[in-house]
This record gives structure tokens, sequence and C-alpha cells, in this order.
């Protein structure tokens, strides 16, 4: 279909009519998306050596999971994560050798287990998210207190828009 149906113009079949994408504030959007994740790919290596050198940065979110949210089970940790059990597995097992999370069985179904911080993983996470929340200070020294919790605002409602 060709626009205005008259067999002339731009191929617009796929996009539908008044999708907006095009719109200035939807290529802003991208753009800054763009360089934030690219920042925070970067930043989370970061935090993760901090946490242990020897820590995969891709676990990183294991660990600040577990520190928000408790013991988790692997099936309910990988979930989230958006990983697969064996992927779980490997990194769970990495997490108890460097000593920052443990397994004990859960209570309410003896074939699984719960994972949940160490005393010296908590120790360090809290160390690393302190100092990282004291970075976000810095950075936004001459903002509004009110327009930081508006920016968590709109960050919140754009991480819940995504999980539709």
């Amino acid at each position: 279909m060709h626009e205005g149906g008259n067999g002339g113009g731009e191929d617009t079949s796929s996009q539908t009519p008044d999708s907006g994408v095009d719109q200035p504030g939807f290529l802003a959007l991208e753009r800054e998306l763009t360089v934030l994740l690219r920042r925070a790919r970067a930043s989370q290596g970061e935090m993760s050596r901090a946490v242990h050198p020897d820590l995969e940065p891709s676990a990183y979110g294991l660990l600040v999971r577990l520190d928000e949210c408790g013991k988790q089970r692997a099936t309910e940790l990988a979930a989230f994560i958006g990983v697969g059990k064996a992927t779980m597995s490997r990194q769970l097992h990495a997490l108890e050798e460097l000593g920052l999370v443990t397994r004990e069985p859960d209570p309410a179904d003896g074939r699984a287990w719960l994972v949940a911080l160490t005393p010296e993983g908590r120790d360090r996470m809290g160390r690393v998210r302190e100092a990282r929340r004291a970075r976000y200070a810095g950075s936004l020294a001459d903002w509004d207190p009110g327009e930081v919790t508006e920016l968590a605002r709109l960050l919140h409602q754009l991480n819940r828009g995504m999980e539709k």
C-alpha cells in the first residue's frame, strides 16, 4: 500500500497510521536510551568488579535481585533475569565459589533450593550500591530533588511498559 493510495510516495505498509515512530520525541528517546544502556553496561562491569574481581558482569543483576528481594528459588531468578536453567545453574555455582551466595533447602518444598546472599555477599553489595547511589547523587547534584523523583517515576513507568 502506498501513501495516499495513488501509487506514488513512500511504502508505509510496515507502519500503522499515526504510529508516531518518526516523531522527534521518539527519535530523541531512542538516541538517549542507547547512550544510557551503553553506560549502564559499562557501569555494570565496574560494579561487578567492585563486588569481586572475578564476578561476571551478567551475575551482578542476580546479586541485586537477591539484595532487594531476599531468598529466591533459582527458577524464580532465571525467570526474572530471562535465562535458562543451565545458565542460572552455572552463574549460581560461580557465585557460590566466590562466597557471595549460598543455597539452602526450601522449607515449603524439599525438592527445591533457596538462594540467598551470604553475609559477605550482602556486605559487598551494600558497599557497592551505596557507592553507586553516591555517584548518582554527585552527577545529579544540580538537579532539583523533585526532578530526580520524577525521573525515577518515569523510568519505572517505562520499565513497566516494556514488561508488556
